[in-house]
């Protein structure tokens, strides 16, 4: 995937106040404008996007390789055994400004370092990155859909396992081994399996629990292609017959999304996305038992906005990436929910999985 990073940063610059500076550090928001990727750690390792000047890396002196791959020419390196502080002081004294925009996840051992050579207002990073990355790209795009179509392929083969008798976690294990075999780049989270009576705890991951035949089974999943995660959710019978009321339960469900997946166009509310899934599970008699928002934003983090739920008044805009995923829980008894990623088009959505939804 090739993104112009540099015209990420720019872009994100003119966004800023003036005499307002962000600061970033390993995680997502630094990916997004550098394509630096690492996890964070205890060391000090931040980036500073100034409003009116360039950005600067203070970094420890091994990152100098990797930190030389990225467009940003100015690393202020310090060795294990000095104080990044001194450092850290002397590019917010060079930077003089009057507000700071932290990483919304920064470490508070950072910010407390931050605050304490600097009088400046502190405000999140969000105010301004949550914005720019709501609106995909090409590149991102393209590769939330490759991610998409891998999934989409081990989905169609799961379907036709023998899963009576595999317990939740080998059924796990199966998806995430075809997911990398496939090409995947990693699952995009923890595999959900949820069998039976587990499937109406909306998170429930995996466990030890045996399929048995006639249980319906949440399978939520996805992989990464390129660092873009896919996101994808059906729920399947393995042998034997239902219970009784799961065939009118899927087809709510069913019904709601395709609901909800209509009604997205550009400028129309989020709210009103998750309203048109919700007014058809509750017609259905099922509305207390929907109990989640309709979806979420997918881009470099598989959970970040725009979030479709009620009270988000946000229109959505060509670009944007989320799920569509409502679903019924019956406790003690089994769940329903059923996912699709769509991506919002000039004149309505493509969904981006395309994989049998039945059960």
């Amino acid at each position: 995937m090739t993104v112009d990073y540099e015209d990420r940063t720019r872009v994100c610059r003119r966004a800023l106040s003036p005499q307002e500076c962000l600061v970033l550090f390993p995680g997502p928001n630094c990916q997004y404008l550098t394509g630096f990727r690492d996890e964070p750690m205890e060391r000090h390792l931040l980036l500073f996007v100034p409003s009116e000047s360039e950005p600067v890396f203070l970094a420890p002196a091994m990152y100098d390789e990797q930190l030389a791959d990225t467009h940003v020419t100015d690393f202020r390196l310090w060795d294990d055994g000095e104080d990044p502080r001194e450092p850290l002081r002397e590019i917010i004294e060079e930077i003089d400004p009057e507000r700071l925009l932290v990483d919304d996840r920064l470490w508070a051992r950072f910010t407390q370092d931050l605050r304490a050579v600097t009088d400046a207002e502190f405000g999140l990073a969000s105010e301004v990155l949550a914005d720019l990355r709501q609106r995909k790209d090409d590149a991102e795009i393209g590769a939330i859909r490759r991610a998409s179509a891998l999934t989409d392929r081990v989905s169609e083969e799961i379907r036709e396992l023998d899963a009576v008798g595999m317990s939740e976690r080998e059924l796990a294990r199966e998806i995430d081994s075809r997911l990398a075999a496939l090409g995947g780049d990693g699952p995009s989270f923890e595999t959900i399996v949820a069998s039976g009576p587990n499937g109406a705890r909306p998170h429930h991951r995996h466990g030890g629990r045996e399929i048995e035949a006639g249980d319906p089974v949440v399978l939520d999943f996805g992989t990464r292609f390129e660092g873009y995660p896919s996101d994808q959710t059906r729920t399947l019978v393995f042998g034997g017959d239902p219970p009784e009321k799961f065939e009118a339960v899927h087809d709510a469900v069913r019904k709601a999304q395709g609901a909800a997946v209509e009604a997205v166009e550009p400028g129309v509310s989020a709210e009103t996305i998750d309203r048109a899934a919700r007014e058809v599970i509750e017609r259905a008699g099922y509305g207390e038992e929907f109990t989640h928002r309709t979806g979420h934003g997918v881009g470099i983090e598989v959970h970040e906005p725009p979030y479709i739920v009620e009270g988000n008044s946000r229109a959505v805009e060509e670009g944007m990436v989320f799920s569509v995923e409502p679903g019924i829980y019956l406790e003690g008894e089994f769940g329903v929910r059923i996912e699709d990623l769509v991506v919002v088009t000039e004149d309505g959505c493509e969904r981006l999985n395309d994989s049998p939804r039945g059960w």
